[in-house]
């Protein structure tokens, strides 16, 4: 049976969405804003190794409207477009939310990466970054636990989670064949692994051994090893917001239940003190490893970053249970 005839808290926009009386659909231009602000918070959690985008878009309540903006891209939609009817498909495809969010990130990585300098900063004051980002990781996870009309099953999908998380953030890099069956895996792994909170594509590819392998096909125009890559995404990437959208739609709370436990789980990769081991992948240092300890004394910059995480994760939530209220 489906939870959706179990009683529960009432929902917020984006949960709304998901439910059969009030389908999935396109944002309004007046969201643009929230959209856009939400693109540049996944695109900067993108930029930390071993930060999930889709852990931002849980925190940031928009991971529903995600993962059905992604499965908008339906059988109708393509053929649509290949018949060259291109107002039909947009009338099918969230382009609004998906062009808005991706804008979001691109200003993001312009910033962090030529204004900021975030990897730079991660390795110079790695503590103060990540303090910041386990702070809004924690304050997520309370967020959307607090939604939850906890059950027995429901605290075992979030001990689930939190174990799988747990054991994802701590896998090794292993050596892995070059053929492209197995490339076309690690495209459908590691883009699957992206719309999932806690979990990092990029990380998922250095974890299977394909990170430097894939980045120097693309810089090659390797077609011999782009092609079945992209395939893999592309087959990943549909069906896996598909199966979580069916998911989240049939059992919302047990697999938000799970989704929390994945953030929970995710946090042991984003302790503030930790020793890191990095190898060099195209002139950048990428975190192959690393061991948490716990310090003699916190520092206080720590400490007001990661309780200033949390603050604004609450901020974000208020402002957009007003919006609701308002509209």
């Amino acid at each position: 049976m489906s939870e959706s005839t179990v009683s529960s808290p009432p929902l917020s926009t984006e949960d709304a969405a998901l439910t059969e009386k009030d389908p999935p659909r396109d944002m309004a231009w007046s969201e643009v804003p929230h959209i856009a602000a939400s693109g540049v918070c996944m695109g900067t959690a993108d930029i930390v190794p071993g930060v999930s985008g889709g852990t931002m878009a849980v925190a940031l309540g928009i991971y529903h409207r995600l993962l059905a903006a992604i499965a908008s891209f339906n059988v109708d939609a393509i053929h649509a477009i290949l018949r060259f009817k291109i107002a039909d498909a947009m009338q099918i495809v969230h382009w609004r939310f998906l062009c808005t969010l991706f804008a979001g990130m691109v200003v993001a990585f312009g910033i962090m990466l030529k204004i900021v300098k975030l990897p730079v900063l991660i390795q110079e004051e790695p503590r103060l970054v990540y303090a910041v980002f386990f702070g809004l990781v924690l304050g997520s996870a309370a967020i959307l636990g607090r939604r939850i009309p906890w059950t027995p099953a429901r605290i075992g999908s979030l001990v689930g989670g939190a174990v799988l998380g747990f054991i994802v953030v701590n896998l090794v890099p292993v050596d892995t064949p070059t053929h492209p069956a197995f490339i076309f895996f690690c495209g459908l792994i590691a883009i699957s692994a992206m719309i999932l909170p806690g979990i990092s594509g990029s990380f998922i590819l250095l974890i299977l051994g394909k990170y430097a392998y894939i980045l120097g096909a693309l810089s090659d125009k390797n077609l011999a090893v782009i092609l079945p890559f992209v395939l893999g995404c592309a087959i990943g990437i549909t069906s896996m917001s598909r199966f979580l959208s069916y998911l989240l739609t049939r059992w919302e709370h047990t697999i938000t239940a799970g989704l929390v436990g994945l953030l929970l789980g995710s946090l042991w990769r984003l302790w503030p003190y930790q020793n890191l081991e990095t190898i060099i992948v195209r002139k950048k240092p990428r975190v192959i490893s690393f061991e948490n300890y716990w310090p003699e004394s916190f520092e206080m910059p720590v400490l007001a970053l990661l309780v200033t995480g949390i603050i604004a994760v609450f901020a974000i939530e208020f402002a957009a249970s007003r919006r609701t209220v308002e509209s």
